[in-house]
């Protein structure tokens, strides 16, 4: 039987720095290499979603002036996408794209940037950017997680999300609390661009075995050489 996914692709073109596309395509490398076929569809603004459809939703991260347009858009997708969320569609989104899943963004001079309040969580502009490698513990697995995180945006989850990971070195969520971002159902959120997925394989293949089982699949039992993806894993521990 073929296994087939569906991952929707949200903006971009206005979400995509630090290597954010990177993820999408480890995605797609990981789920070939297994005899999944991932079908990727960009998602613009002004189009349907057709969230139904899919199987793994991944947004990255960008500039402000970037967030406000994406922010519009998402208050039209609001309704559907918090459905999918409660329904356990699998969802990576990475620092501007996590942001706008909370209730809001709010910069320093008071304005906010409203995001769809999927998520329990809130950001406030700090006056410090955050910028670095960073080092954490998955909670779940407890494995080790590498990326990297440029952001001066503090967010504060609230009781009803769990954070993702505990932070050996950087600083996370919002620099006070030890944690990087958070796990909702099947939802991550982080602050770790870099690509995060290349240099974590074990996280890209959680969010497949997921997406998997949500449709009542297994993951095939395929053994892929990740010497690569480890060697860049360990030198960014090495960093340190």
């Amino acid at each position: 039987m073929s296994l087939i996914l569906e991952l929707a692709y949200l903006y971009p073109k206005l979400l995509n720095i630090y290597g954010d596309r990177g993820n999408v395509l480890t995605l797609s490398f990981r789920c070939q290499a297994r005899g999944i076929n991932l079908n990727v569809t960009a998602i613009s603004p002004n189009e349907d979603l057709q969230g139904k459809n899919f199987d793994i939703f991944f947004m990255g991260g960008g500039q402000d002036q970037q967030q406000v347009l994406v922010s519009n858009d998402l208050q039209m997708k609001k309704k559907e996408l918090t459905d999918l969320i409660e329904d356990n569609v699998v969802f990576l989104a990475v620092c501007g794209g996590y942001q706008l899943l909370g209730k809001y963004y709010r910069a320093q001079d008071g304005s906010e940037i409203p995001g769809i309040d999927a998520l329990d969580l809130y950001t406030i502009a700090g006056n410090k950017r955050m910028i670095g490698n960073v080092l954490c513990k998955e909670i779940e697995s407890k494995n080790t997680i590498v990326g990297f995180e440029n952001h001066s945006g503090k967010t504060y989850p609230g009781s009803s999300v769990k954070p993702f990971a505990k932070i050996i070195r950087g600083s996370g969520n919002n620099g006070e609390d030890g944690f990087e971002g958070i796990r909702y159902k099947n939802v991550f959120g982080t602050y770790l661009h870099g690509a995060l997925l290349p240099k974590n394989p074990h996280l890209a293949d959680k969010l497949i075995r997921l997406a998997l089982e949500r449709k009542g699949l297994k993951m095939p039992e395929v053994i892929l050489n990740d010497e690569l993806e480890e060697l860049a894993h360990r030198k960014t521990i090495n960093i340190f």
